[in-house]
């Protein structure tokens, strides 16, 4: 209703609850300049901060961003962020509402997003019950070189749409991928209170992941299972329910606790762990 311009911005909530949540990327943790653009940059933030609005099945509707960076910075390269955020916002249907600009020693970005429920409930971590599916969205993106990978890290794609979808198709449990598949698994097992089975050979792996990691010398399983920032989307479903289109079971809930991987524990690291 009101956009920037004043001290804050209005935004009407039809619906009377307001999802809302927070996003920050730090330059050479999240990014990096000498690898990605401007837009880049922001274009990841807008959807690295939506795809957990879309894991709890609601629309993002308004962008707030606030902006530290060092006193050196081009100015050009903080514009271009700005079009990147508001190119994936209006693509998302929504917009940038306001925000704030500050001094700091490392830029850094944060974006909090809110979303509307559309009269529906919130699908959160803790539904999930023994029986249920196992099953992630992921678009299917042509790579047609394992240089693409690369593109897929500085722009993600996560599927938003798929979260209003499945939790409009029953979904128990959700969780963006964000840290990590088995990691963020283990999130919805711990909420839960139960443990999750991962099937190695049902995972959607492209192509193109795996001539990268066969030419790096690299399990491309484990970076499928433990590798973070894909955005993409987790989510359990009763037993016997039709998969939403785009969803691709992948396991299934057991009694018990944590994340087993082809029936096995997994020894090795589960994700990213910022202070690990």
């Amino acid at each position: 209703m009101l956009g920037p311009g004043d001290d804050a911005a209005i935004v009407a909530t039809p619906d009377g609850r307001v999802v809302a949540t927070v996003d920050v990327l730090v330059d050479g943790v999240h990014f990096r300049t000498d690898w990605a653009t401007g837009e880049q940059i922001g274009r990841r933030a807008a959807l690295a901060a939506m795809a957990d609005v879309a894991a709890m099945g609601a629309a993002p509707t308004a962008l707030l961003v606030g902006l530290s960076a060092p006193p050196g910075t081009p100015t050009e390269l903080v514009m271009a962020i700005g079009r990147g955020l508001n190119e994936e916002a209006v693509r998302a249907g929504a917009g940038v509402v306001g925000g704030d600009l500050t001094r700091s020693e490392v830029l850094t970005v944060a974006v909090t997003v809110l979303g509307d429920l559309r009269g529906a409930e919130p699908v959160r971590r803790s539904g999930a019950r023994a029986g249920d599916v196992v099953a992630v969205a992921v678009l299917s993106r042509g790579f047609r070189s394992p240089a693409a990978a690369v593109g897929a890290y500085r722009v993600p794609e996560p599927p938003l749409a798929a979260g209003i979808v499945a939790a409009s198709s029953g979904a128990t449990a959700m969780i963006d991928v964000s840290d990590g598949l088995l990691a963020d698994l283990g999130h919805i097992a711990v909420s839960s209170g139960v443990a999750i089975e991962v099937v190695t050979a049902r995972l959607p792996l492209n192509p193109r992941l795996v001539e990268v990691a066969s030419a790096l010398g690299r399990d491309h399983l484990q970076w499928a299972l433990t590798g973070g920032d894909d955005h993409a989307l987790a989510a359990t479903f009763p037993h016997g329910a039709v998969l939403p289109p785009g969803w691709t079971a992948i396991g299934a809930v057991r009694t018990g606790s944590g994340v087993t991987v082809d029936g096995a524990p997994w020894d090795q690291p589960a994700g990213w762990d910022h202070f690990g």
